[in-house]
Order: C-alpha cells, then sequence, then structure tokens
C-alpha cells in the first residue's frame, strides 16, 4: 500500500511515518498492492486532527479523529476503518448467498454490525433552477445543513452543505 502525506499546520516526524506505515501494513491483507492511503495530519489550537483515507479500485474508506497527538489518534482512526472494510466485504458476501466467514480482525475485537439502517423516509421534489447565492438564502431560511438545487449557471445538480468551520461547501454532481 503506498502512503501519502498531507501535512496542515504540522510536521509529521520520521518515527510518527514509520509508526503509521508499520500499523498500515497490517491492513495490506484487505488491499491490492494499487491502494493508496492518504494520512492528513493537522493542528488546531492545542488538538490534533488525523484523517485517514484509503482508496483501491474505486473504493473508498475515510476515517478522522481528533486528540491530543496523532500517536493516540492513529490508533483511535484504525479500527474504524477496518470497521468500514469489513461492513462492506460482509455486504458483497451477503449479497453473493455466502455467509461471511468469522476470520481475525487487526484493531477490533469482534465483527461490526453489518445491519444498515432502513429508509424511513422519502422525499420527492422538482428542481428549479437558481443560483448559489440564492441556494444559500434557501438554506439559511430553511436552517437545514444542505440544499440540493439545479445550478442554473452550470445547468448541473448541485449539493451545497454547511461546514463546521461556518463556510460552505459545493458538491457538483456530473450524471
Amino acid at each position: 500500500m503506498k502512503v501519502v502525506y498531507v501535512e496542515k499546520k504540522y510536521k509529521a516526524a520520521q518515527r510518527f511515518r514509520s509508526v503509521v506505515e508499520e500499523k498500515l501494513a497490517r491492513l495490506d491483507r484487505y488491499f491490492t498492492e494499487e491502494a493508496v492511503a492518504t494520512v492528513c495530519g493537522s493542528k488546531q489550537d492545542k488538538r490534533e486532527k488525523l484523517e485517514l483515507t484509503i482508496s483501491c479500485k474505486g473504493l473508498v474508506y475515510r476515517a478522522e479523529v481528533t486528540g491530543n497527538n496523532n500517536y493516540e489518534n492513529i490508533d483511535l482512526v484504525l479500527p474504524k476503518i477496518e470497521r468500514q472494510i469489513i461492513r462492506g466485504k460482509q455486504k458483497v458476501k451477503a449479497d453473493r448467498r455466502s455467509a461471511p466467514k468469522n476470520v481475525g480482525y487487526e484493531f477490533l475485537e469482534e465483527a461490526p454490525d453489518t445491519k444498515l439502517a432502513d429508509v424511513t423516509k422519502k422525499k420527492t421534489f422538482n428542481l428549479d433552477p437558481i443560483t448559489v447565492d440564492e441556494a444559500k438564502d434557501a438554506i439559511e431560511r430553511m436552517d437545514h445543513s444542505f440544499y440540493i438545487f439545479l445550478n442554473a449557471e452550470t445547468g448541473k445538480v448541485n449539493v451545497l452543505y454547511k461546514r463546521n468551520d461556518k463556510k460552505y461547501g459545493l458538491i457538483e454532481v456530473n450524471f
């Protein structure tokens, strides 16, 4: 697995890099050699944030943890990633009508619950073309965390969402 480091207001020491690579090597059994792990370390005030994204063959697994230091954070983020991997593999096996085997896990004591929540509500609505500024107004008026709209400028479906830093993010959907 190839490991890429992204540092934001944080300089990863060589010792930290070797610890991360050693621990990520334990996940190699789930992936082929073409897998890429992106480790993003950042510092926010006195807290350190670690984001781990693993992508392989179109599948993406992502988790993030904030704590006192990133040496502790790597031990917290790896079980989250492994849980996502196992859930995904068990779901594929269930779709094939074969029971998942109980294998040894690297960072988990037991298999995660693979049952996903049911869809309890469904909404349907028409998309009228509006601008991004009009979508910002709508998201504030409705006090929602996201808004789906047809962008009048590009003609594409967009999702406008509020970020944790109180700014907006925009997702543009391609068909």
